[in-house]
Formats: C-alpha cells, structure tokens, sequence
C-alpha cells in the first residue's frame, strides 16, 4: 500500500463511494495494477476513515499479547485476516497470516 499517496487513496475512495464507478474502472483509470488494492482502502475507510489510509511514518509496534490475541481470534472463528485486521484496528492485513505463522511454527512473533 505504501506506493500510492494518501491524496490519491483518497480521492479513489471518494470517487467509488460517490460516483458507483467500479473498483476495474478505478484501478484503469488510475493506472492501480491490483483493482483489491481499491477495494481494501475501501474497508479500512468505512472501518478506519481517511486517518487509516495515511502512511504511518514509522512503523507501529505490537505488543506481544496483542498479536497472540489476534492469532487466538483468528483460529477461533471463521474471519477472514482483512475482517480480523479492520475490527483490530491493522491497516497492514499482511500482519496477522506472519503472526499466526509464527505462532504455529513454535510461538515466535516478529
């Protein structure tokens, strides 16, 4: 998500949501190579607002209960790691599949 900027995540976001133009169109008109990318700063604004579309300056740290809390919720339920990263407030859905990796192959987290 980090090679696009905050203005035009916004922008995209503001024009699917108030023009029905389709994520396909978007990603063409936009020149966005993966039209998913559209459709996830979609979920995190409606979960998020225009603040989790923004790139952090510096990278956040989880703490370790924290990620064994989303690992737990993750193998307890039937949620997809986009539902699990939006109710958890990640805006980096690639997170949680590293996590619960970690935690299966011995209880590491990075």
């Amino acid at each position: 998500m980090a090679k696009y900027s905050f203005e035009i995540k916004k922008k995209i976001v503001s024009e699917y949501l108030s023009r029905n133009k389709s994520s396909r169109y978007l990603a063409r008109k936009y020149g966005i190579t993966n039209k998913n990318e559209i459709l996830n700063w979609v979920a995190i604004y409606k979960r998020l607002g225009y603040d989790g579309l923004m790139r952090s300056r510096k990278n956040k740290n989880y703490s370790f209960e924290f990620k064994l809390n989303v690992v737990k919720l993750y193998i307890t339920n039937e949620v997809s790691y986009k539902e699990l990263a939006l109710s958890q407030g990640i805006n980096n859905f690639s997170l949680i599949p590293r996590w619960v990796n970690d935690f299966r192959k011995g209880g590491q987290m990075r």
